[in-house]
């Protein structure tokens, strides 16, 4: 009996539409626009059920839905053009859709950009798919491919912040603990890193990048696949999310939600790299393996989050 798409699992789904296809494996799809630049554009879709805790307001609703969709255009250091939504919408209150578009305008006005258009239709349970275009300097696109040996693994932000968010909203907390959370604000409210992705661009440090959004290990693991690569990540050197205990580390490798950027960095280039923007170093590029260096030396675990769940 053929296996379905759960018991194949999402890495292995992608990686044969992908194949099938014959298309690159990036953060966005690239299109020819000029002698000198690119388009970029990218798609993500999103569901009432699986991606939105019910402690969401609509207006964060519609922000998480831009911010996710317009993370994928920083990962290419790209500037955004405009953001077409989608909505499957079933019979809700019309305040609820007036304040998630509210929410989404507010997201993109932020990253520098608006809502261009879309589409509306009747369905069961909320569904919004958001499209994102954005062009670059094709001397200046940042891509998956191109990670060397000896390249700095830097990232932006805290790994884990957006899952010591869920990690905290487990433990049931109060309307007034959950606005006072730094944590599940930024879980709820994430910021795209449009500002850091262009500057990181234009820095000519960078040789490889990638959002992190389904998790730092899996984003590791996927970088390590585009370019026959391994990492060493130092284990002190992983900033550490807020508002958590010992279980702070597995947030920070195996938690998604966070849109930070993940990337590598010529050595020699670190200063033109920090200048570009607030970085951490967190490790290097090795010839193989993905592994975590403490005490002693243990290969990452390949999980984090996942679209397709049983």
């Amino acid at each position: 009996m053929e296996m379905t798409i759960y018991e194949l699992g999402e890495t292995e789904i992608v990686s044969q539409i992908v194949q099938r296809l014959d298309i690159e494996f990036e953060d966005c799809a690239i299109i020819d626009f000029t002698d000198t630049e690119y388009l970029v554009v990218t798609t993500d879709m999103f569901h009432r059920e699986t991606d939105f805790p019910v402690e969401m307001s609509a207006w964060q609703i519609g922000w998480m839905c831009a911010a996710a969709t317009i993370s994928d255009i920083a990962a290419m250091g790209a500037h955004p053009l405009g953001m077409l939504v989608s909505m499957g919408l079933p019979d809700i209150e019309s305040a609820f859709v007036y304040s998630m578009i509210e929410g989404m305008d507010a997201c993109v006005h932020r990253c520098g950009t608006k809502i261009i258009g879309g589409d509306t239709d009747s369905h069961q349970e909320l569904t919004i798919c958001g499209t994102a275009i954005g062009r670059v300097s094709k001397d200046m696109i940042l891509r998956r491919k191109g990670a060397s040996a000896g390249d700095l693994v830097c990232v932006t932000g805290s790994p884990g912040m957006a899952g010591a968010g869920m990690a905290a909203l487990r433990k049931g907390l109060t309307e007034q603990e959950i606005r006072d959370s730094v944590a599940v604000k930024k879980f709820f409210e994430p910021i795209p890193r449009i500002e850091e992705g262009i500057a990181l661009a234009e820095s000519g440090a960078v040789t490889s990048m990638m959002d992190n959004s389904d998790g730092l290990a899996l984003s590791l693991y996927q970088l390590a696949e585009v370019n026959g690569c391994g990492f060493a990540i130092r284990a002190e050197s992983l900033p550490m999310p807020p508002e958590t205990d010992d279980g702070s580390l597995d947030l920070a490798l195996y938690t998604g939600g966070d849109f930070e950027l993940l990337f590598t960095v010529m050595p020699d280039r670190l200063g033109d790299a920090m200048d570009a923007c607030e970085l951490t170093v967190i490790g290097e590029v090795t010839r193989k393996g993905v592994f975590l260096e403490g005490d002693t030396a243990k290969e990452i675990e390949r999980k984090g989050y996942r679209s397709l769940v049983c």
